[in-house]
């Protein structure tokens, strides 16, 4: 068998077992609506997200110039929430990386030092960060260098690093007294080298089920940090911002609310439903459990 047939073997036995997973094919399809429309709104959108129009303000759903309507400034919906997907994934996206790509190694680190001055310093600093909440973060990232989107990414992504480096450090500390680690250690491997090869493939799983989870959390906190101001500045459509201006408006134009907490409510529930998809066909006990 070729190298090639190898590797195929494995991927077409996972999608094999990702397809016969209701969670994981509808989280896929949900999530998957919101990302064509982001990708779609960098080459196409019905109409300009920022521009006004007096004349179609309040234009109701399923209009026929604005199948979402239009808002007291006369702004198509559907164009901003196509937007606002892009903000939203980019944000959410880009604080999970910063959180898998800070966390991951601290956890690692700690595990691969158990019981040593590192790792209290780790894992202390870690606890010190995760007492605050990402709006708190954020609100003092605004007070030095004021609201924007790339604080929002800031702030989420911080919050993100120990919710990784904890879960890393606590799957690795149970692989560490396995046999395949010890033979890497009499073989004189180093804690770092043994981290990669052996202890990171074998957490993989873990770390992209909770990825799934940590991106539609970090959906929600880019919503409520725009909902406050914190998060993508106008002209720059955002769902949590949308929200804020409907809120005055919900008795004369109650879909300019609905539309985008909907947007939010599928993408999140898409994105957990595909987690625990993931979950179930990653984790060969619960696989068995099921056959």
């Amino acid at each position: 068998m070729t190298d090639t047939a190898l590797h195929d073997a494995p991927d077409r036995g996972f999608w094999r077992a990702a397809l016969r997973s209701p969670s994981f094919v509808a989280g896929e399809l949900l999530t998957g609506l919101f990302v064509a429309l982001a990708l779609i709104s960098f080459v196409w959108t019905p109409y300009d997200p920022a521009a006004q129009s007096i004349a179609t303000r309040f234009r109701p759903l399923f209009d026929p110039a604005h199948f979402l309507g239009s808002d007291h400034f006369g702004r198509d919906t559907l164009s901003m929430i196509m937007v606002g997907a892009r903000t939203s994934i980019a944000v959410a996206f880009v604080a999970v990386g910063i959180g898998i790509g800070l966390g991951v190694p601290l956890g690692l680190l700690a595990a691969a030092n158990r019981g040593s001055l590192l790792d209290e310093v780790i894992m202390r600093a870690n606890d010190l960060v995760f007492a605050f909440p990402a709006l708190l973060i954020a609100i003092m990232i605004t007070a030095i260098s004021g609201p924007g989107a790339v604080n929002a990414i800031i702030a989420i992504g911080i919050f993100n690093i120990p919710v990784f480096a904890r879960l890393a450090r606590g799957a690795a500390l149970t692989l560490w007294t396995r046999e395949f680690v010890m033979a890497a250690r009499v073989s004189g491997k180093g804690p770092v080298l043994i981290s990669v090869e052996h202890i990171l493939p074998n957490i993989l799983n873990l770390l992209i089920v909770q990825g799934t989870i940590q991106f539609s959390l970090g959906i929600l906190a880019e919503a409520a940090l725009s909902y406050v101001g914190l998060g993508a500045q106008p002209p720059i459509p955002s769902w949590g911002k949308m929200l804020a201006d409907a809120q005055t408006l919900i008795s004369i134009a109650p879909h300019l609310a609905l539309v985008p907490g909907f947007a939010i409510v599928l993408t999140v529930l898409g994105l957990n439903l595909m987690g625990d998809g993931l979950r179930d066909v990653l984790d060969p006990k619960l696989r068995r459990s099921r056959t």
